[in-house]
């Protein structure tokens, strides 16, 4: 055979910055549906859509007539009790009652007591309170409506910060601590950017995809930042002595990577294990070491074992 007229390039080491892009989604601090613990008609409402509420905000009212009646008929019931018994203690001294009979009073006074505790509980429930300060969604009711624990009234997202979501993959493990600093962006506001700080990392590495869920909270007092949006953030960390070979160096073959080592005017076909990537590099992991010389144009007319000629190295 004839040799094959090559371009070759010498492995060296050198420092390398790896940059990875997550995409993150985008969640409020605080967010619940607002439901109601009880079934019953709605009376009043007193929130308008997209409203800023402050924390224990009354949000709606269910009609409580019932409740409250029960409720005064309970209390009549204690006082009575409660009267009964503070004049049956009075002549228990005397023996005028039997110490049984006062237990039976005490009794009956604490059940009565007990009743309008459970009342009041019932009519506080009637008055639908924001639990946090927050933004309300969408009304999903109207007065009139009979609603119940299944029954959507609205959403309370607390959205002056943002917790972002997002996977790292191990590799960047020990670049992530608590209080890293991190920006995103969105395409929704092109240009812009977002700073935050990592302030959870999980325990576990999923074992299918090889990342960790990184949790970054960012303050979003513009209110840009909405649940639900994708955010990407870039992350970077610097490797020293990290070989990198051109990518036309690569020779794909069967879902693996090859390269053409040089040797004594002859090739060897070497399988290589490829790391990170930057514009026009590709990290090698495994199959080469410094100072290996591999082809980087001619490949196509290469086999294992083919004489070359060498025109210049980089």
């Amino acid at each position: 055979m004839r040799p094959v007229a090559v371009l070759v390039t010498t492995v060296a080491p050198r420092d390398f910055e790896d940059r990875f892009t997550a995409l993150g989604t985008a969640h409020a601090v605080e967010s619940i549906e607002v439901t109601s613990r009880i079934s019953n008609v709605v009376s009043r409402i007193h929130f308008a859509e997209g409203q800023d509420v402050s924390a224990g905000a009354v949000l709606v009212e269910l009609d409580s007539k019932e409740t409250a009646a029960e409720l005064a008929v309970a209390e009549a019931a204690l006082r009575q009790s409660r009267s009964q018994y503070e004049r049956s203690r009075q002549l228990a001294d005397t023996r005028i009652i039997s110490a049984s009979q006062l237990e039976e009073l005490e009794a009956r006074m604490r059940m009565d007591e007990a009743q309008v505790q459970a009342g009041r509980a019932r009519l506080d429930n009637a008055v639908i309170r924001a639990p946090f300060a927050g933004t309300l969604g969408l009304r999903r009711v109207s007065l009139g409506d009979l609603v119940g624990p299944e029954t959507v009234i609205t959403t309370l997202d607390d959205t002056r910060s943002i917790r972002l979501e997002f996977t790292v993959p191990e590799g960047f493990l020990g670049e992530l601590d608590r209080g890293l600093v991190i920006e995103a962006a969105s395409v929704a506001y092109p240009g812009r950017r977002f700073s935050g700080a990592v302030t959870s990392i999980d325990s576990r590495i999923d074992p299918t995809t090889r990342a960790v869920t990184v949790i970054a909270t960012i303050p979003n007092p513009e209110r840009l930042l909405k649940p639900g949006m994708f955010l990407t953030v870039d992350l970077e960390r610097s490797r020293r002595q990290v070989l990198m070979v051109p990518e036309e160096a690569l020779s794909p073959r069967g879902g693996k990577q090859y390269v053409f080592l040089v040797h004594d005017e002859r090739v060897e076909e070497r399988e290589v294990q490829l790391g990170s990537r930057s514009p026009g590099l590709v990290e090698i992991r495994a199959g080469l070491v410094a100072g290996d010389v591999v082809v980087t144009e001619g490949i196509q007319r290469l086999r294992d074992g083919a004489p070359v000629q060498v025109l210049s190295s980089g």
